[in-house]
Order: C-alpha cells, then sequence, then structure tokens
C-alpha cells in the first residue's frame, strides 16, 4: 500500500507555495523531491560555482562567458544535485527519519524504496555524463574526479564536526571545471576562486545547519553549527570575510578590469549582512539567509564577468 504524501508544511526548507506542489502531478512528486527540484537554492548553489569559474576564464581573455557552457553546466548541475540529494538520502535515511526537518523526505517516509532511488542517481549520472563528455579533456577528468568527494559527503557528518567543509570541497569543484571547460587548463585565479568558494559554503552550509541543531544532537548528527555553538555567528564571519578576501585575491591575480569592484565590494557586505543577522534562537531565519547565497553567488559572477572591461 503507498503511503500519503506529506503534508509539504512538513518540508520546513521547501517553500509551501513551491512549483511541485502546486503544478507537479501526484506521481511525479516523490521523485522531484527525492533530487530536491522543490527547493531550487541548492541547484544554484551548486551551479554558481561552474558559472564563476566560466566568468573568470572569459574575463581573463577579455570575453563575456560561453552561453552554451552556461547552459550545459546549468542541465548537469541540476542532474548532479539531484543525484546528490539522492543517494544522501539512501545513506541518510535512518538518520532523517529521526530529524523533523527531514522526516517527510520520499524515502524515509516510506513513497519511493531504496532500490528505486538507486535507480534514480543512475538515471541522472548517465545523462549528466553524456553531458560531461562534450567538454574538453581536463574538465572530464575533473567531473570524473569530483564523483570520490560526492560520495565520501554523507559519511563526514559521522566522522567529523566539519562536513560543511567538505561539502565546500565538493560544492565549488564547478569552479575548477568551468574554467577548464573555457581554456582547457587551470591557473591560479582558479585556484584562488575555488578556495574563495570552498570558505563561501563553510559558512552558509554553517547557517544551513543551525535549523537542525537540537534534532541533529538528539540523532548524533555531526556539524560545524553543533562544533561552534553559540559562537558559530563570530565564525561565519570569519569563514565569509576569508571568502572574500581570496574572490578579492582573484580578482588582482587576474588581472581584471575595474568595473568588477562595485559588484564585488556588495559581495563582501551581503557576507557580512549574513553573518551579523544570524541568531541561533531563529531557524526561520537561517534558513532566509541560506537562501539568500543565491544572490550572494549572482554578484560575484557579476563581478568576475564585469572584469573583461579594461580602461582605455
Amino acid at each position: 500500500m503507498t503511503k500519503a504524501l506529506p503534508n509539504p508544511a512538513l518540508l520546513p526548507d521547501a517553500a509551501p507555495d513551491n512549483w511541485v506542489d502546486r503544478f507537479a502531478p501526484m506521481t511525479l512528486r516523490p521523485w522531484l523531491k527525492l533530487g530536491r527540484f522543490d527547493r531550487p537554492a541548492g541547484i544554484w548553489l551548486l551551479l554558481l560555482p561552474g558559472w564563476q569559474g566560466l566568468a573568470l576564464a572569459g574575463a581573463m581573455d577579455h570575453n563575456l562567458p560561453d552561453v552554451w557552457l552556461m547552459v550545459l553546466f546549468a542541465a548537469g548541475s541540476a542532474l548532479m544535485r539531484a543525484a546528490g540529494c539522492a543517494y544522501n538520502d539512501i545513506v541518510d535515511r535512518d538518520f532523517d527519519a529521526k530529524v523533523a526537518r527531514t522526516a517527510a523526505r520520499p524515502i524515509p517516509s516510506g513513497q519511493i524504496s531504496v532500490k528505486q532511488a538507486w535507480g534514480f542517481v543512475l538515471a541522472c549520472l548517465l545523462i549528466s555524463f553524456l553531458i560531461l563528455i562534450s567538454l574538453p579533456p581536463l574538465a572530464i577528468g575533473l567531473g570524473i574526479g569530483s564523483l570520490v568527494l560526492v560520495a565520501a559527503y554523507p559519511f563526514m557528518k559521522r566522522i567529523t564536526w566539519w562536513p560543511q567543509a567538505w561539502l565546500g570541497l565538493t560544492f565549488n569543484w564547478g569552479a575548477l571545471m568551468g574554467f577548464a571547460a573555457a581554456i582547457g587548463g587551470l591557473q591560479v585565479p582558479a585556484l584562488l576562486l575555488y578556495a574563495s568558494g570552498v570558505f563561501w559554503t563553510l559558512g552558509y552550509d554553517t547557517i544551513y545547519a543551525v535549523q537542525d541543531l537540537e534534532d541533529d544532537a538528539l540523532a548524533g548528527v555531526k556539524s560545524s553549527a553543533r562544533r561552534l555553538g553559540k559562537a558559530a555567528p563570530k565564525a561565519v564571519l570569519a569563514f565569509y570575510l576569508i571568502a572574500f578576501a581570496l574572490a578579492v585575491a582573484c580578482a588582482v591575480v587576474a588581472g581584471l578590469g575595474p568595473l568588477c569592484l562595485v559588484p564585488l565590494g556588495l559581495f563582501g557586505l551581503h557576507l557580512v549582512w549574513q553573518a551579523r543577522a544570524l541568531t541561533l534562537e531563529d531557524p526561520a531565519l537561517a534558513l532566509r539567509l541560506f537562501r539568500a547565497n543565491r544572490e550572494a553567488g549572482l554578484l560575484l559572477f557579476a563581478a568576475l564577468s564585469l572584469g573583461l572591461w579594461h580602461p582605455g
């Protein structure tokens, strides 16, 4: 007997008016939710480093980012994020059943079996691979190498207090891939952009983990938010300042033009605002601040794109 679909209100990290619950056929909703298509913030956060890498490579060659590559990275990011979320849910199904925010997800709620979820993961990976092999050789190699980071991530919360740092290594791999896809190689500015992204993710995923502090403690799930405790807001500020400093270093080493300065400054101010607004007593605010990182990432993308113009 198939279980009834859970009330979307039980999934506070999905907007109650998300497009899946409003428009998708009932039979497709569990699959779309398994891939988190009802929560596009994660797609943006996986996609934006890739677009930033494309923008950086383009600006260094005095060009705008390649539009076709942006389309390919958008499709690949959506599929890989879906595969990663489903894989994470397979591994974490027992933990998820004990956490209020995740108990109604398709696997712990019984809407999709583990075997079916594996089929979903493989289908997403296959389509992603077809996109990947259209890229230059180094980008293909980097894409295949990212699977090691993806596969290890769900286990990090069992063995370290810093799974958010591992997520940073994983989610920002696209910055290297984007740069390599555009010019066929890697340079120091791309490495600085990647390092900036790692600290950016460490900050915003610590904010995200604030939502689950009590449930994670009960379930025995480790996180940077639990490890830092009351110091989390100050730590997030420190992570963000490092991310901003590395982004500035990237722009300087890449020799970007002065038009990048305004959006780059706004990127830094946006991060400081998030850290100053964060409080452990307001999980709903933490979710809003986490989602605001789409705008932060777009500001950095704009800065890198505008860096192609030089005076005279």
